[in-house]
């Protein structure tokens, strides 16, 4: 199933509403609380000589620090809006950045035949993906890896919903970033927990490590603390 209409026009028309401004877009963490620690929990079991991908960068923040850790980095989004921040922010041609829907098949075979066998960096995809093409991103990741390539896979578990609605609670509703996430009809926290392991395993990708963590967002709820959402990661080989 490719995404629909509607749901690609959600993602465009929110990123086309965003500024270049770093963190502006509520889950534009810095890569210290995300990309850096994650790289450590993959770096033990990928060749950092290889390209890393990174589905769904957004704007490109962490893309850009994958970029320090391997040899190459290479970020992809389903918005052209998105590739297009991610552009403006990197100043020479170290990083690619490229349109992608992870759902269109023969666009990730290509992306694999001109890269080889990559690890895959993939934040909190998911989760928020349509249901009927969720099991597609997943077999991107294994078709991106290969048998050579590492994936490091970070999804919100159903504990999120219960923050998110927390942070909605307020008198005063949604912070700013979080209104205009259900302005746009975004989803997040939408897949259930047992449904993530196991879209992974059809898609044939064995879990080589897994863990409980927090995805750190760039607003905070009323009372000042900082919005961290309940995940899981999952450190991803081919068969």
């Amino acid at each position: 199933m490719n995404v629909s209409d509607n749901y690609r026009n959600s993602w465009e028309s929110y990123w086309r509403e965003t500024s270049d401004e770093t963190g502006e877009a509520i889950w534009d963490s810095d890569p210290s609380l995300t990309a850096e620690p994650h790289s450590e929990l993959l770096l033990p079991y990928a060749d950092t000589a290889r390209t890393i991908v990174d589905l769904g960068c957004g704007n490109g923040t962490q893309t850009r620090y994958l970029a320090t850790r391997f040899a190459r980095a290479v970020g992809v989004d389903l918005s052209h809006a998105a590739v297009e921040h991610a552009r403006r922010a990197v100043a020479d041609d170290t990083i690619e950045f490229q349109q992608l829907d992870l759902t269109d098949t023969e666009a990730v075979r290509a992306l694999h035949t001109r890269l080889g066998d990559s690890n895959v960096y993939m934040r909190a995809v998911i989760h928020q993906s349509e249901p009927g093409a969720r099991a597609a991103v997943a077999a991107a990741v294994a078709e991106i890896i290969g048998s050579a390539g590492r994936a490091f896979v970070v999804e919100l578990t159903s504990g999120s919903r219960n923050v998110l609605k927390h942070a909605a609670s307020g008198p005063e509703g949604p912070g700013p970033k979080l209104r205009r996430v259900f302005e746009h009809g975004l989803k997040p926290a939408d897949a259930g927990d047992e449904e993530i392991p196991e879209l992974l395993a059809d898609a044939g990708l064995d879990i080589l490590a897994t863990g409980e963590t927090v995805l750190p967002q760039t607003e905070n709820l009323a009372d000042g603390t900082r919005i961290d959402l309940p995940a899981r990661w999952f450190v991803l080989a081919g068969k």
